[in-house]
């Protein structure tokens, strides 16, 4: 069911065409400093693949992905991606690309089963990026100094904000936070999911919550992550499980948390068969994508998405993801947010 935030006097700081310069700025800016910083290679990505591959993302495994029928291929169907987290390890096999450098992609994505709002729209582009990484670099100092390099890029895409408009003041903290999951939720034992972050992010500024996918002491996950993917299960030095996590900033505008990436070490061989054994899909080792994976022909990796739309929605402090781009929105949320001042697209 869509739900609308709705800010206390909202007042847009841009109109629509310093919008439309400054969603220009950050992404040319922003995609520029990911790729120097990870070394990643720019490469064009499908917007669609072909179903029962194993291919296209599952996300938390119940959003049906939107699909049609190839008429010169006897009618098989394709999907529409979801975003591109195991395209992007095939590729990186296929493309033979060396050690610790990578590739990045501007991903264009339609999520159906997406509840709308503020934060979520049909539309999703994201920079999907995925690096080759050293087997012996499983470890969270390697992850923690990933997320450190791409906060730093974060860090100088703000300040190139406040150059263009400097009544859009830095509010970033210097440093990211890292907290793992069940640290979270033992931090706040009465909170959900979504309100510990709120809480964490509120606090900090800017955390990095490492663990996302594995069940907690309470039984639940943090929250969803498919099982051919990320890392979730591997035990870490600190007692605690999983090589990923989200990186989330605090909004302003909405008075919230806000996530902007998702991102972790990749599964290898063993990872992946405990994973898929755990959520009970052991029937996917057959598929495409996980015999390669099984059989040894992919690299060890480790990538994520990072929201565009997100990322100038925070950036440019705007109230709602409708104002940074192009969707379809209800009836009622349109007023409403008209109402507030905010000007969907």
């Amino acid at each position: 069911m869509s739900y609308l935030i709705k800010p206390k006097q909202y007042r847009a700081i841009l109109d629509l065409q310093q919008t439309e310069m400054g969603i220009k700025q950050i992404k040319t800016f922003f995609q520029r400093n990911l790729s120097s910083e990870l070394r990643l290679r720019r490469v064009t990505a499908p917007l669609f693949v072909l179903k029962g591959m194993g291919i296209n993302d599952d996300l938390n495994g119940i959003e049906r992905p939107v699909s049609f029928p190839i008429k010169d291929i006897g009618d098989e169907r394709a999907e529409i991606v979801h975003s591109l987290a195991k395209w992007k390890r095939l590729t990186l096999a296929d493309y033979h690309i060396s050690e610790d450098f990578g590739i990045y992609t501007d991903m264009n994505a339609i999520r159906a089963d997406e509840e709308l709002g503020n934060l979520h729209s049909l539309y999703v582009d994201q920079w999907d990026w995925e690096m080759v990484m050293s087997p012996d670099k499983r470890n969270i100092a390697f992850l923690k100094d990933i997320v450190k390099r791409i906060y730093a890029s974060l860090l100088r895409t703000e300040y190139l904000v406040y150059e263009l408009f400097p009544e859009i003041k830095p509010i970033l903290p210097c440093n990211i936070t890292f907290i793992h999951s069940e640290e979270l939720l033992q931090k706040y034992p009465d909170l959900t999911e979504k309100e510990r972050e709120n809480k964490i992010a509120e606090e900090y500024g800017a955390v990095f919550i490492i663990g996302i996918g594995g069940n907690l002491s309470n039984g639940e996950p943090h929250d969803g992550r498919a099982p051919d993917y990320d890392d979730w299960t591997t035990p870490t030095e600190d007692g605690h499980r999983g090589l990923n996590g989200d990186l989330i900033v605090w909004n302003p505008v909405l008075g919230r948390a806000m996530e902007l990436s998702s991102m972790g070490i990749r599964v290898n061989k063993e990872v992946l068969l405990e994973q898929l054994k755990i959520s009970g899909q052991e029937s996917r080792k057959e598929l495409f994508f996980h015999k390669r994976l099984l059989s040894g022909e992919l690299p060890q990796s480790i990538g994520g998405g990072i929201g565009q739309s997100r990322l100038c929605m925070f950036y440019l402090r705007k109230g709602h993801i409708g104002e940074i781009q192009a969707s379809i929105w209800p009836d009622k949320m349109r007023v409403e947010a008209e109402n507030l001042g905010m000007c969907l697209i």
